[in-house]
């Protein structure tokens, strides 16, 4: 039997979790279907729609890259190729499917990116660990606390300095909800929620706006200096 604090998409198979790597929220594992999703929810454009999201990280060669929520690792091994054999990139997911299906595209790739079976809002890593945190397509996953929790954690392990880019299918006071918006709305989160828990975690929202999918769209933070100020991305 699933864990009751865990979500699962209908008709998927049910593991046992560990309990250090709980996720309360939406657990996908039908990693064979994730990728067709993908491409349906970006009417085809996955490639695309990956170039701008990494565009948008403002990734450079050196850098160290932690994706959370990674799924089938398509977005990891991309940002594994901006930062180059210099840079490092790890992945992680709460669902083994996921992770395995990442780890058989990096392989097949000849990519060097790390992969955990771990929960978004218990991060296996040092504090000040990673220059940039991904999180895409996942935090509506997620109830308000696991939100928060999951920020904090992303906020623990960036270095100061660093940035997250958190994209999501989110709603705007702006523009009415769309299709992919609607679709989500049992689970549904807004760019303001968003920027509210970045702040609530100490990191300071430098650029928001529409990814250009269709309901999709971003938010970059960065941690505050310690007088509290922070220069926007240069």
């Amino acid at each position: 039997m699933a864990d009751p604090g865990v979500y699962e998409h209908t008709g998927a198979r049910a593991f046992a979790h560990n309990p250090t790597s709980r996720t309360i929220g939406l657990v996908l594992h039908a990693a064979a279907r994730y990728d067709l999703l993908l491409r349906l929810a970006t009417f085809g454009r996955e490639s695309a729609f990956r170039k701008k999201v990494l565009g948008l990280a403002h990734l450079a060669p050196g850098e160290s890259v932690l994706d959370v929520g990674c799924g089938t690792g398509t977005l990891a091994i991309a940002a594994k190729q901006c930062v180059g054999p210099t840079g490092t990139v790890h992945g992680i997911d709460a669902s083994p499917e996921m992770i395995a299906r990442a780890n058989r595209k990096a392989s097949k790739a000849g990519v060097a990116v790390i992969f955990l079976i771990t929960a978004a809002q218990v991060l296996p890593f040092p504090d000040a660990r990673y220059d940039v945190v991904l999180t895409t397509i996942m935090l509506h996953h997620l109830s308000r606390n696991a939100r928060q929790q999951c920020v904090r954690e992303i906020g623990r392990v960036l270095k100061p300095g660093g940035r997250i880019l958190v994209v999501d299918f989110a709603t705007s006071t702006q523009q009415k909800p769309g299709f992919l918006a609607r679709l989500h709305r049992h689970c549904a989160v807004s760019l303001d929620e968003i920027t509210a828990i970045l702040g609530e975690a100490g990191l300071h929202v430098i650029e928001t706006g529409a990814v250009g999918f269709r309901d999709t769209r971003f938010a970059l933070a960065r941690p505050l200096t310690l007088n509290g100020a922070q220069k926007a991305y240069e």
